[in-house]
């Protein structure tokens, strides 16, 4: 009997240890490294994942790439590892605020004296952050209820997407708690299977019924009237509400509309880039053909056929409902320069 306690990322006795989400839902692997490399190649290879995961594990890579660090190396090895660190996935803001929240604290230090306990210390409270984030979100989504509801939404982004309950997650999480979501329905989120694997295995553990379906049966469960709002994750908001997620998000913001179902995303603030206006100038991720012709390691389709494999997608403002963040729930048209 598998235990039913979980968690995606800590950093516990010098070590980061974290879950390995690929293996899952069928292997439950803790990994343990002192590599600022190793947590680099995690979110490279979406063992972590999740925008707020991936910028908190990378908090924790920049310490440990000071951690036994010999003085005179201290400045070289940071700076090493942040360059590292920042090329791994382009789409996740999260990942460049954490990094660079980080290294303002590195460049205000005036020696570099306790520098791993110091860098070490930001990496938590950015941690922190998050799971306070985290429930303020699932609380301020209450008001997105307006009966008992069945939900449906895509990808993952729960404990495994986080560094606390999770962001769209906790909002069905709470809901549920609160008696105001019975069902949800979780796409498999294809090619990588994060609903079905990862989304499915988070339901179960929490207790709250569900059911996963292909990301294209998600029409007709609207057009039967079976879906009273779509909540989903995201991991960049332009400063007009343009939002970027796992591709297949797009697909359900124009089903919704077209059935007049609410739409509502669900991030911490630190997924709001105020450095882009639009989500025009949001760099998508393209993955390797390898997630696409094969399965499980097993070939479907010949090497020699080209695919097209964007991560992500772009979901223009105006088919948002709303944008459920830990200070309020924003509406159409949206804003965020402050």
């Amino acid at each position: 009997m598998k235990s039913k306690e979980y968690f995606s990322l800590k950093f516990e006795d010098g070590k980061f240890i974290f879950l390995e989400q690929t293996k899952l839902p069928l292997e439950e692997n803790y990994i343990e490294t002192e590599d600022y490399n190793r947590v680099a190649e995690a979110i490279e290879r979406l063992e972590v994942r999740g925008a707020p995961a991936i910028g908190i594990a990378a908090a924790y890579g920049l310490a440990l790439s000071l951690k036994n660090s010999p003085k005179d190396k201290v400045k070289e090895n940071f700076f090493t590892a942040y360059q590292r660190l920042k090329q791994t996935r382009p789409t996740a803001v999260n990942l460049f605020t954490a990094l660079d929240d980080v290294k303002k604290v590195f460049e205000a230090l005036g020696s570099y004296e306790n520098a791993y306990e110091k860098i070490l210390n930001k990496a938590v409270e950015i941690h922190n952050d998050d799971i306070t984030k985290c429930g303020k979100i699932g609380e301020n989504g209450l008001a997105v209820f307006k009966k008992k509801s069945t939900v449906l939404t895509h990808c993952n982004t729960g404990k495994l997407a986080t560094g606390g309950d999770g962001t769209a997650f906790n909002v069905i999480k709470t809901g549920f708690e609160n008696n105001l979501v019975d069902f949800v329905y979780a796409d498999e989120t294809r090619p990588l299977l994060q609903g079905s694997r990862l989304t499915a295995f988070e339901l179960e553990r929490t207790g709250i019924p569900f059911a996963f379906q292909t990301d294209s049966m998600a029409a007709v469960l609207m057009q039967q009237n079976k879906i009273d709002l779509v909540v989903v994750g995201a991991d960049r908001i332009a400063l007009n509400g343009d939002t970027a997620n796992k591709v297949g998000t797009y697909n359900l913001a124009v089903l919704c509309n077209f059935h007049n179902v609410p739409f509502y995303v669900a991030a911490p603030t630190t997924t709001i880039d105020r450095n882009t206006p639009t989500g025009n100038e949001i760099v998508i991720e393209h993955r390797g053909k390898h997630e696409l012709n094969t399965f499980n390691g097993v070939l479907v389709a010949p090497e020699s056929y080209e695919t097209f494999s964007p991560a992500f997608d772009v979901t223009p403002s105006h088919l948002i409902t709303g944008i459920i963040t830990e200070e309020q729930i924003n509406i159409f048209p949206y804003n965020f320069i402050r």
